[in-house]
């Protein structure tokens, strides 16, 4: 099939109007995939910054969670008083109230000097961690004196009580009808161990 020159002069715009509908469908199919690869990384970009955001949301609730249960370790120690100074002055009475409610027949004690167990590194001071050993003789009627007077010397707070060693022994004296005679006798020694946070002191 073949066109004249009149013909061809009458297809030349359409044909041309074509060509440039043709160019501008191209330009639009290419800018409508560069949009979407476009919002395709700001997806991305956003579900990033949301996993980062939950990450860190997590973080802190953990924190939190430590922070507290530091507060609360912290504040029990407070109410035990544990934390300062030893208080030589609050064992003696410690012991001497025990041994009045306890009966104890026969109880000997002595503290001696305060040595440093070791230092915690914090912020913004460290943690000292004190022991004053106490090495206490003391006479029982049977084993359970023994566990009560420790259990009550727990409960007196004022420093934490670690027992490190207790040998129990028999006296060898008879039982007799007429007085209680304590037939075992124990000797142990226990640390006492306060805590020095050196940022609160100072």
């Amino acid at each position: 099939m073949t066109f004249t020159r009149e013909e061809l002069k009458k297809l030349a715009i359409p044909v041309l109007i074509g060509l440039v509908l043709i160019g501008v469908g191209f330009g639009l199919i290419k800018l409508a995939g560069d949009s979407l690869r476009s919002e395709h990384r700001r997806l991305t970009a956003a579900k990033v910054e949301r996993t980062q955001s939950a990450e860190r949301l997590a973080r802190i609730a953990e924190e939190e969670r430590e922070v507290k249960e530091k507060l609360d370790v912290y504040q029990q120690l407070k109410r035990l008083n544990v934390l300062g100074e030893e208080r030589r002055l609050e064992w003696a009475d410690a012991i001497s109230r025990i041994r009045t409610q306890r009966e104890l027949l026969d109880l000997r004690y002595r503290v001696e000097r305060q040595q440093l167990l070791t230092s915690a590194a914090g912020k913004p001071a460290n943690v000292d961690f004190f022991a004053s050993t106490m090495r206490v003789d003391l006479a029982l009627l049977h084993e359970e004196d023994l566990l009560r007077f420790l259990g009550d010397l727990r409960a007196s707070g004022n420093a934490y009580y670690a027992v490190k060693r207790c040998v129990v022994s028999r006296t060898g004296q008879a039982a007799t009808g007429t007085s209680i005679i304590p037939r075992l006798r124990a000797e142990c020694e226990i640390d006492l161990i306060t805590i020095i946070d050196r940022a609160a002191k100072s």
